[in-house]
């Protein structure tokens, strides 16, 4: 018998009692072993019972740009329902309990200053055409469209991944907020002329923006008049501070973490948590592994939930929502590889203590707050004048942008009048002359 199995209690036991004390023991172990599977069965039942009744509103999914890269935005190439090359389909998105998506339109930053507004376009119409294409979608735009959804079917809703998509332009950004997007990051990893984003050295658009510039607080301030979301995820530090100086709806960050566990520029330092509570906006806890533990290679559920319980106590449950950055990150933690795996992170979250209005409120309740008020800023406005400002010419200049500040000179098939008249005063001047 080696000798760490002579020292186990059992082991040790000698005499007559040994036998009995050994079966005591024993049973004390399964006892043990069944109170602790029967915890983490009641836990999961309870996780899928909340989700039941609570169908999730998830902040950001990437899918759409999945289906660019791999199939053209041809959905005639695809089964949205099997679909096997992304962590996302229909039947994933129903055994996760999924109730809604803000689906994420989102183009490359190296499209900045070319063919951005085209292919942003592109991205709604396929969100859309994708979600008229199945009777499990249903493309909804406000947050009474996300409570009517019957639980058969999933909401979709439209998010704008970078204020770049605008072209600096509100004109553009009006005509988005018409064709659905309810709500617009003002940033990816590029700045915009009037936005500084988190992620630096990665594009060299715009170096010398720092911050939310004058026109960026226009474009805020319009957002404010339409409806339309204001989404921090991927903004500066400097930037979202500026943004909650100038909001006056709530705002959300629709794919982030708490920068306190994991120092990543992606992620929410503690000031601003504490700004987003008296904002009484929302942080989406975003899954991605890079911004969950940093340089850490083993990414579990339990990392996530730490990210929920700093949050919590920096910005209170309400202030917290979950935006998993599914089709968008690289790698997930384990046990959350896919959309259908989010039950999986409310049953951690049950075992931690949190109760089931806190839960409610992580699901949907509190990004559906979050809605209503900014759609409650949007009835209070209803009265303003629709914005004409206009970023300064000087800082949107370039080789694909026209200057119509002053009217094209207009092209003639003969001269001019004024030329048409000197010509007649001239041929009478020598007329004259010569008689």
């Amino acid at each position: 018998m080696p000798s760490y199995e002579r020292l186990h209690p059992v082991n040790v036991l000698v005499g007559p009692k040994r036998d009995l004390q050994k079966t005591f023991l024993c049973f004390l172990m399964l006892l043990v072993n069944h109170l602790e599977c029967g915890a983490d069965v009641s836990l999961r039942d309870q996780a899928l019972e909340l989700m039941k009744s609570s169908r999730l509103i998830d902040g950001h999914n990437d899918l759409p740009l999945k289906l660019r890269w791999y199939y053209q935005n041809k959905l005639s190439k695809v089964d949205l329902r099997t679909l096997s090359t992304t962590g996302t389909n229909i039947q994933k998105l129903t055994a996760g309990h999924v109730g809604a998506q803000f689906w994420s339109v989102y183009v490359l930053c190296s499209a900045q200053n070319k063919d951005v507004v085209r292919l942003t376009l592109e991205q709604i119409d396929v969100v859309k055409r994708m979600c008229k294409s199945y009777e499990e979608f249903e493309l909804v735009t406000t947050a009474q469209g996300i409570k009517n959804i019957p639980n058969n079917k999933i909401a979709c809703l439209i998010g704008i991944e970078g204020g770049h998509s605008i072209d600096s332009s509100l004109s553009a950004l009006r005509m988005y907020y018409e064709l659905g997007v309810r709500y617009m990051g003002l940033t990816h990893t590029c700045n915009t002329p009037w936005a500084e984003t988190s992620s630096k050295q990665v594009h060299n658009f715009y170096p010398g923006t720092k911050g939310l510039t004058a026109f960026g607080k226009e474009v805020v301030k319009e957002m404010n008049r339409l409806g339309m979301m204001i989404d921090l995820s991927h903004a500066s530090d400097a930037t979202a501070r500026a943004v909650l100086s100038t909001s006056t709806a709530p705002v959300i960050f629709s794919h982030s973490s708490a920068f306190s566990v994991c120092n990543h520029s992606r992620n929410v330092p503690n000031d601003i948590l504490r700004r987003l509570k008296k904002n009484n906006g929302i942080i989406m806890v975003s899954f991605s592994t890079t911004m969950l533990a940093c340089g850490d290679q083993r990414v579990s559920i339990s990392t996530v939930a730490d990210h929920f319980d700093h949050i919590k106590k920096m910005a209170g449950s309400k202030a917290i929502g979950i935006g998993s950055d599914y089709e968008g990150a690289n790698q997930f933690p384990e046990g959350l590889e896919d959309v259908s795996k989010y039950p999986a992170l409310i049953e951690e979250l049950l075992r931690r203590g949190w109760n089931n209005a806190e839960l409610r409120g992580v699901l949907r309740d509190n990004i559906l707050r979050v809605l209503k008020e900014v759609e409650k800023v949007q009835e209070r406005s209803s009265a303003m004048n629709v914005s004409e400002e206009e970023i300064p010419p000087e800082k949107t200049m370039h080789a694909c942008r026209l200057d119509l500040r002053r009217a094209p000179a207009v092209a003639s098939h003969g001269a001019p009048f004024w030329g048409q008249l000197k010509s007649v005063i001239v041929t009478l001047g020598v007329f004259l002359v010569l008689h």
